[in-house]
């Protein structure tokens, strides 16, 4: 084999490593944000349970929780909000959940909707 055969396949091979490594930073990249989103709700519905706990509504509660996620994230996942009272192990909680799309860097990756729930005792009628 002679060093002319070589010639140029540096660069077929920079191209294909550089797609691979391309493709596996947008990967973390996505999961990183879904995680982000999903931590980042979790802990504004588990605010506004804790926060109507104490004897306030449910739409005390409601509104707690979404005013937290449009000042972290953005109006748009704060859309689809709720919350009630409910047993849960046979103690009275307050329950919030959100409901709010996934978010996407491209067109790749899973689409769908999250929900997560926090949860609070109950400490008032």
């Amino acid at each position: 084999m002679s060093p002319r055969d070589d010639r140029g396949s540096a660069i077929v091979d920079f191209v294909l490593v550089g797609a691979l490594v391309t493709l596996v930073f947008a990967g973390v990249v996505q999961l990183t944000l879904v995680l982000h989103v999903r931590n980042t709700l979790v802990d504004a519905a588990a605010e506004g349970a804790r926060y109507a706990a104490p004897g306030r509504t449910d739409d005390d509660a409601v509104e707690r929780a979404s005013t937290l996620v449009e000042g972290s994230l953005a109006p748009s996942f704060a859309q689809d909000v709720s919350a009630r009272r409910t047993r849960l192990g046979g103690l009275d909680v307050v329950e919030v959940e959100i409901r709010a799309p996934l978010p996407l860097v491209g067109l790749l990756g899973p689409s769908g909707v999250m929900t997560v729930r926090g949860h609070a005792l109950a400490e008032g009628p």
